[in-house]
């Protein structure tokens, strides 16, 4: 196993974590505005 390698496959577990983690984020917020949206109209 070369270190190349292994960083390549850290990078891409890395770049997943932070895909999901900002998307559930962004569709946390989405949703919270969304509930303020309907709770204020």
């Amino acid at each position: 196993m070369t270190p190349e390698r292994s960083y390549k496959t850290w990078l891409k577990r890395v770049g997943v974590a932070g895909f999901l983690f900002f998307l559930i984020k962004g569709l946390v917020w989405l949703a919270i505005f969304f509930g303020l949206g309907k709770l204020f109209s």
